[in-house]
C-alpha cells in the first residue's frame, strides 16, 4: 500500500480502538454525575403538564429499577459496553418503550444527507475561491471578484439562516421556510417527493455553504501562497508547463493536503454539527434529536447519537491517515533501511 508499513496500520488502528473507548466511557459517565435523572424528570413535566401525580416517588424508585439505573456504576457500565457491541442502545427513558435506536434510525439519513452536501459544496467552493486568490496567475478582474465571496464568513450560520427564512420564504416566497417535505407530499422515490425535499433543503444548505466557504478560502489562499515559492512550482512554471496543469497538478495537489484533513474532521462531524441548522429550520435529522434527548435526560438516545459521532470522527481520520499516501506522494511510513 504505497508508503504504509504493517506496522503502522495496526498502531492506527489501535489508536482507533482507544478513541472509541475512550469517547464512549466519557459518555457513559458525563450524563450520570450532572445532577438529577431522566426519570425524575420525567415525572417533573408529567407533574407541570397534567398536575399532581400520585406516588412520584415510588414510580420512580420502580423505574430506575426497570431501567438499571439504581445498579452500581460499574454494572450500568459493563451492562453499557456488553449493550454497544450486540448494537442495542436500549429504550428511550423519555420515550419508553420506544427502542433508542429507532428514534435516531429515520432521522439518521436526512442529516447525513443534507450536512454531507452542504459540507463537500463549501469545501470545493471554499478551496477553489482561496486557491485562485492564492495564485500569482489569476486574472486581475477575479482578484478583486473572489474576496467579495468571502463577506458572509463573519455571519454566523444559523443567523444567517433566520435571515435567509425571513427574505426568501416569507417575503419573496421562493422556498419552503421550514420541515424537510410537505405534508401534502407522499414520502417515496417520485418526482414530486424529490423535488419538494431538495426545494425544503435550498435554504439551510446555502446557509450553511455561504457562511462557512470563507474559512477554506483563507485557508487554502495561505497555503496556495507558500506552494508558489516551492522550487517544483518555479521549475513547472520555467518548463513552459500549461497553466490549468500548473494550478490544479503542482498548486492545488500540494497545498490541499491540510484542508483534506479538516474535512475529514468536518464529516466526522456532521451530526453533531447539525443541532442550530435544524433546530432552525425545523429539519427532522439526529441534530435536533440529540438536542431533544440531553434536555429531556435521555440517557440512551444521547448515548446512541454520541458513539455514532465518536466512531464516525474515528473512522474518518483512520481512513485519512491510510490514504495520505495516495494523497501526497511525498508522505511515506516506511523507515529508511541503511
Amino acid at each position: 500500500m504505497g508508503g504504509l508499513t504493517r506496522g503502522y496500520v495496526l498502531q492506527r488502528f489501535l489508536m482507533f480502538l482507544l478513541t472509541i473507548w475512550l469517547g464512549s466511557t466519557l459518555i457513559f459517565f458525563i450524563p450520570r454525575l450532572a445532577p438529577g435523572d431522566p426519570i425524575s424528570a420525567m415525572i417533573n413535566r408529567i407533574s407541570l403538564d397534567q398536575g399532581y401525580v400520585e406516588n412520584a416517588e415510588q414510580i420512580i424508585a420502580t423505574w430506575k429499577t426497570r431501567f438499571g439505573l439504581d445498579d452500581p456504576l460499574w454494572v450500568q457500565y459493563i451492562r453499557y459496553w456488553r449493550n454497544i457491541f450486540n448494537f442495542d442502545f436500549g429504550y428511550s427513558l423519555a420515550r419508553f418503550p420506544t427502542q433508542a435506536w429507532e428514534i435516531v434510525r429515520p432521522a439518521l439519513p436526512w442529516s447525513v444527507g443534507l450536512l454531507s452536501v452542504a459540507t463537500i459544496l463549501s469545501f470545493l467552493v471554499g478551496v477553489t475561491i482561496g486557491a485562485l486568490m492564492g495564485w500569482r496567475q489569476t486574472p486581475r478582474w477575479l482578484q478583486i471578484i473572489l474576496p467579495t465571496s468571502l463577506t458572509f464568513a463573519s455571519i454566523p450560520y444559523f443567523m444567517f439562516g433566520i435571515v435567509m427564512i425571513y427574505v426568501v420564504a416569507f417575503q419573496l416566497g421562493w422556498l419552503p421556510s421550514t420541515g424537510a417535505y410537505s405534508r401534502w407530499v407522499n414520502p417515496g422515490w417520485n418526482w414530486a417527493f424529490i423535488t419538494d425535499m431538495v426545494s425544503h433543503a435550498i435554504l439551510p444548505v446555502l446557509s450553511i455553504v455561504l457562511t462557512s466557504m470563507g474559512g477554506w478560502a483563507l485557508g487554502m489562499r495561505g497555503l496556495m501562497i507558500s506552494v508558489n515559492n516551492e522550487d517544483y512550482f518555479l521549475l513547472a512554471q520555467v518548463k513552459g508547463l500549461s497553466p490549468v496543469r500548473i494550478f490544479f497538478r503542482y498548486g492545488v495537489r500540494n497545498a490541499i493536503l491540510p484542508a483534506v484533513t479538516a474535512l475529514a474532521m468536518g464529516l466526522g462531524g456532521l451530526i453533531s454539527g447539525s443541532i442550530l441548522v435544524e433546530f432552525i429550520f425545523a429539519y427532522p435529522g439526529t441534530g435536533y434529536t440529540l438536542y431533544e434527548s440531553i434536555v429531556t435526560q435521555d440517557y440512551t438516545v444521547t448515548q446512541a447519537i454520541a458513539n455514532l459521532i465518536i466512531f464516525i470522527t474515528a473512522a474518518s481520520v483512520l481512513l485519512l491517515d491510510l490514504l495520505y499516501p495516495l494523497i501526497d506522494p511525498r508522505i511515506t511510513y516506511r523507515q529508511n533501511v541503511r
